[in-house]
Protein backbone atom coordinates (compact mmCIF):
# COMPACT_ATOMS: atom_id res chain seq x y z
CA UNK A 1 0.00 0.00 0.00
CA UNK A 2 1.36 2.59 -1.39
CA UNK A 3 0.46 6.85 -0.28
CA UNK A 4 -1.16 6.98 -4.11
CA UNK A 5 -3.67 4.04 -2.63
CA UNK A 6 -4.72 5.65 0.94
CA UNK A 7 -5.36 8.65 -1.56
CA UNK A 8 -7.41 6.49 -3.85
CA UNK A 9 -9.26 4.65 -1.51
CA UNK A 10 -10.09 7.70 0.63
CA UNK A 11 -11.43 9.47 -2.44
CA UNK A 12 -13.89 6.26 -3.20
CA UNK A 13 -15.54 6.46 0.26
CA UNK A 14 -15.71 10.47 0.31
CA UNK A 15 -17.13 10.25 -3.23
CA UNK A 16 -19.48 7.32 -1.99
CA UNK A 17 -20.92 8.96 1.13
CA UNK A 18 -20.86 12.32 -0.90
CA UNK A 19 -23.54 10.89 -3.46
CA UNK A 20 -25.52 8.86 -0.57
CA UNK A 21 -25.91 12.03 1.35
CA UNK A 22 -27.11 14.38 -1.86
CA UNK A 23 -29.57 11.46 -3.45
CA UNK A 24 -31.08 10.78 -0.04
CA UNK A 25 -31.81 14.25 0.60
CA UNK A 26 -29.45 14.91 3.67
CA UNK A 27 -27.51 17.72 1.64
CA UNK A 28 -30.01 19.99 0.52
CA UNK A 29 -29.60 21.07 -3.71
CA UNK A 30 -30.99 23.18 -5.73
CA UNK A 31 -32.40 19.72 -7.74
CA UNK A 32 -34.39 17.08 -6.23
CA UNK A 33 -33.19 13.38 -6.58
CA UNK A 34 -34.59 10.93 -8.61
CA UNK A 35 -34.43 8.81 -5.36
CA UNK A 36 -36.51 11.96 -3.46
CA UNK A 37 -38.99 11.89 -6.58
CA UNK A 38 -39.70 8.27 -6.04
CA UNK A 39 -40.47 8.45 -2.50
CA UNK A 40 -43.24 11.08 -3.06
CA UNK A 41 -44.59 8.60 -5.49
CA UNK A 42 -44.48 6.07 -3.27
CA UNK A 43 -46.51 7.81 -0.69
CA UNK A 44 -48.74 8.77 -2.79
CA UNK A 45 -49.55 5.06 -4.48
CA UNK A 46 -50.03 3.93 -0.96
CA UNK A 47 -52.40 6.59 -0.14
CA UNK A 48 -54.41 5.93 -3.41
CA UNK A 49 -54.99 2.54 -2.28
CA UNK A 50 -57.43 4.20 0.66
CA UNK A 51 -59.83 4.93 -2.02
CA UNK A 52 -60.19 1.70 -3.68
CA UNK A 53 -61.01 -1.69 -1.87
CA UNK A 54 -58.84 -3.92 -4.50
CA UNK A 55 -56.16 -4.68 -2.90
CA UNK A 56 -54.53 -7.06 -5.21
CA UNK A 57 -52.81 -4.14 -7.01
CA UNK A 58 -50.88 -3.28 -4.32
CA UNK A 59 -49.90 -7.07 -3.54
CA UNK A 60 -48.67 -7.48 -6.92
CA UNK A 61 -46.27 -4.45 -6.47
CA UNK A 62 -45.06 -5.24 -3.59
CA UNK A 63 -44.31 -8.64 -4.97
CA UNK A 64 -42.63 -7.25 -7.93
CA UNK A 65 -40.33 -5.29 -5.50
CA UNK A 66 -39.34 -8.44 -3.46
CA UNK A 67 -38.50 -10.35 -6.55
CA UNK A 68 -36.35 -7.70 -7.72
CA UNK A 69 -34.71 -7.24 -4.63
CA UNK A 70 -34.28 -11.25 -4.20
CA UNK A 71 -32.48 -11.34 -7.24
CA UNK A 72 -29.87 -9.13 -6.11
CA UNK A 73 -29.43 -10.24 -3.02
CA UNK A 74 -29.04 -14.00 -4.99
CA UNK A 75 -26.45 -12.28 -7.21
CA UNK A 76 -24.05 -10.55 -4.51
CA UNK A 77 -23.94 -14.47 -3.36
CA UNK A 78 -22.23 -15.48 -6.34
CA UNK A 79 -20.17 -12.56 -6.23
CA UNK A 80 -18.50 -12.76 -3.08
CA UNK A 81 -18.12 -16.40 -2.91
CA UNK A 82 -16.30 -15.44 -6.71
CA UNK A 83 -13.89 -13.25 -4.63
CA UNK A 84 -13.12 -16.37 -2.03
CA UNK A 85 -11.98 -17.99 -5.24
CA UNK A 86 -10.14 -15.48 -6.50
CA UNK A 87 -8.12 -15.28 -3.22
CA UNK A 88 -7.83 -19.15 -3.60
CA UNK A 89 -5.61 -18.66 -6.81
CA UNK A 90 -3.81 -15.42 -6.02
CA UNK A 91 -0.59 -17.08 -7.66
CA UNK A 92 -2.54 -17.47 -10.82
CA UNK A 93 -3.89 -14.39 -11.28
CA UNK A 94 -0.72 -12.89 -10.32
CA UNK A 95 1.15 -14.57 -12.96
CA UNK A 96 -1.31 -13.22 -15.40
CA UNK A 97 -1.13 -9.84 -14.11
CA UNK A 98 2.39 -9.81 -14.22
CA UNK A 99 2.40 -10.03 -18.10
CA UNK A 100 0.07 -7.41 -18.58
CA UNK A 101 1.20 -3.90 -19.08
CA UNK A 102 0.49 -0.56 -17.43
CA UNK A 103 -0.21 -2.39 -14.33
CA UNK A 104 0.99 -1.79 -10.89
CA UNK A 105 2.15 -4.74 -9.60
CA UNK A 106 1.76 -4.72 -5.34
CA UNK A 107 2.76 -7.90 -4.91
CA UNK A 108 0.73 -10.98 -3.56
CA UNK A 109 -0.23 -9.37 0.34
CA UNK A 110 -1.52 -5.94 -1.56
CA UNK A 111 -3.54 -8.27 -3.89
CA UNK A 112 -5.71 -10.43 -1.47
CA UNK A 113 -6.37 -7.33 0.09
CA UNK A 114 -7.68 -5.25 -2.73
CA UNK A 115 -9.80 -8.97 -3.27
CA UNK A 116 -11.13 -8.87 0.45
CA UNK A 117 -11.91 -5.19 0.13
CA UNK A 118 -14.19 -5.94 -2.74
CA UNK A 119 -15.80 -8.99 -0.92
CA UNK A 120 -16.55 -6.14 1.53
CA UNK A 121 -18.57 -4.63 -0.71
CA UNK A 122 -20.43 -7.44 -1.93
CA UNK A 123 -20.98 -8.41 1.21
CA UNK A 124 -22.42 -4.79 2.80
CA UNK A 125 -24.92 -5.19 -0.61
CA UNK A 126 -25.93 -8.07 0.55
CA UNK A 127 -26.98 -7.14 4.02
CA UNK A 128 -28.55 -4.34 2.34
CA UNK A 129 -30.76 -6.25 -0.12
CA UNK A 130 -31.59 -8.66 2.05
CA UNK A 131 -32.99 -6.47 5.23
CA UNK A 132 -34.64 -4.86 2.13
CA UNK A 133 -36.50 -7.85 1.27
CA UNK A 134 -37.01 -8.16 4.60
CA UNK A 135 -38.39 -4.48 5.31
CA UNK A 136 -40.56 -4.92 1.84
CA UNK A 137 -42.34 -8.11 3.82
CA UNK A 138 -42.69 -6.09 6.55
CA UNK A 139 -44.52 -3.11 4.08
CA UNK A 140 -47.15 -6.24 2.16
CA UNK A 141 -47.82 -7.21 5.85
CA UNK A 142 -48.62 -3.19 6.83
CA UNK A 143 -50.55 -2.80 3.94
CA UNK A 144 -52.94 -5.78 4.26
CA UNK A 145 -53.59 -3.69 7.41
CA UNK A 146 -55.14 -0.93 5.99
CA UNK A 147 -59.00 -0.77 6.02
CA UNK A 148 -61.51 -1.48 3.82
CA UNK A 149 -63.52 1.73 2.48
CA UNK A 150 -66.53 1.03 4.10
CA UNK A 151 -64.36 0.94 7.46
CA UNK A 152 -62.57 3.37 6.94
CA UNK A 153 -65.39 6.41 7.18
CA UNK A 154 -65.93 5.17 11.13
CA UNK A 155 -61.98 5.87 11.72
CA UNK A 156 -60.47 7.91 8.89
CA UNK A 157 -57.12 9.28 10.85
CA UNK A 158 -56.84 5.78 12.16
CA UNK A 159 -56.70 4.57 8.46
CA UNK A 160 -54.20 7.08 7.62
CA UNK A 161 -51.91 6.19 10.61
CA UNK A 162 -51.84 2.38 9.40
CA UNK A 163 -51.09 3.85 5.88
CA UNK A 164 -48.88 6.07 6.91
CA UNK A 165 -47.01 3.52 8.53
CA UNK A 166 -46.87 1.03 5.10
CA UNK A 167 -45.05 4.09 3.73
CA UNK A 168 -42.32 4.80 6.07
CA UNK A 169 -41.30 0.75 6.04
CA UNK A 170 -41.81 0.63 2.43
CA UNK A 171 -39.18 4.02 1.72
CA UNK A 172 -37.13 2.46 4.26
CA UNK A 173 -37.07 -0.55 2.04
CA UNK A 174 -36.15 1.13 -0.91
CA UNK A 175 -33.45 3.42 0.96
CA UNK A 176 -32.19 -0.18 1.71
CA UNK A 177 -32.34 -1.15 -1.89
CA UNK A 178 -30.51 1.56 -3.54
CA UNK A 179 -27.47 1.75 -0.98
CA UNK A 180 -27.06 -2.05 -2.33
CA UNK A 181 -27.63 -0.84 -5.73
CA UNK A 182 -24.92 1.68 -5.31
CA UNK A 183 -22.14 -1.02 -3.64
CA UNK A 184 -22.42 -3.04 -6.95
CA UNK A 185 -22.06 -0.11 -9.03
CA UNK A 186 -19.00 1.60 -7.51
CA UNK A 187 -17.36 -1.86 -7.38
CA UNK A 188 -16.70 -0.97 -11.44
CA UNK A 189 -14.71 1.93 -10.09
CA UNK A 190 -13.16 -0.71 -7.36
CA UNK A 191 -12.07 -2.97 -9.78
CA UNK A 192 -10.10 -0.24 -11.51
CA UNK A 193 -7.42 -0.40 -8.62
CA UNK A 194 -6.56 -3.88 -9.69
CA UNK A 195 -4.72 -1.98 -11.96
CA UNK A 196 -3.32 1.32 -10.44
CA UNK A 197 -4.52 3.54 -7.93
CA UNK A 198 -5.04 5.95 -10.79
CA UNK A 199 -7.28 4.28 -12.95
CA UNK A 200 -9.31 3.42 -9.36
CA UNK A 201 -9.68 6.91 -8.72
CA UNK A 202 -10.70 7.70 -12.45
CA UNK A 203 -13.21 4.91 -12.69
CA UNK A 204 -14.61 5.71 -9.30
CA UNK A 205 -15.25 9.58 -10.64
CA UNK A 206 -16.68 7.85 -13.96
CA UNK A 207 -19.27 6.07 -12.10
CA UNK A 208 -20.23 8.46 -9.93
CA UNK A 209 -21.01 10.71 -12.65
CA UNK A 210 -22.89 7.86 -14.51
CA UNK A 211 -25.07 7.93 -11.12
CA UNK A 212 -24.99 11.81 -10.48
CA UNK A 213 -26.62 12.45 -14.16
CA UNK A 214 -28.99 9.94 -13.62
CA UNK A 215 -30.64 11.29 -10.44
CA UNK A 216 -30.11 14.92 -11.77
CA UNK A 217 -30.13 15.25 -15.32
CA UNK A 218 -32.13 12.22 -16.85
CA UNK A 219 -35.60 11.89 -18.42
CA UNK A 220 -36.27 9.45 -15.93
CA UNK A 221 -36.41 12.35 -13.38
CA UNK A 222 -37.85 14.68 -16.26
CA UNK A 223 -41.01 12.49 -16.41
CA UNK A 224 -41.36 12.43 -12.60
CA UNK A 225 -41.36 16.44 -12.00
CA UNK A 226 -44.36 18.15 -11.93
CA UNK A 227 -45.19 21.54 -11.22
CA UNK A 228 -44.32 21.51 -7.73
CA UNK A 229 -40.56 20.45 -8.18
CA UNK A 230 -37.33 21.63 -10.00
Amino acid sequence: MTLTDYIALSVFALLWTGYNWATDGRVQLSRVSLTRLMMDHRRRWILNSLTRDLKMIDSQIVAGLQAGTAFFASTTIFALGGCFALLGATDQVQSIMNDLPYVFHGGRSSFELKVGGLACLFAYSFFKFAWSYRLFNYCSILMGGIPMMSDMVHDRPGAERAAERAIQVNILAAKNFNAGLRSIFLSIGYLGWFVSPYVFMALTVFVIFVLARRQFYSEARAALLDDTNS
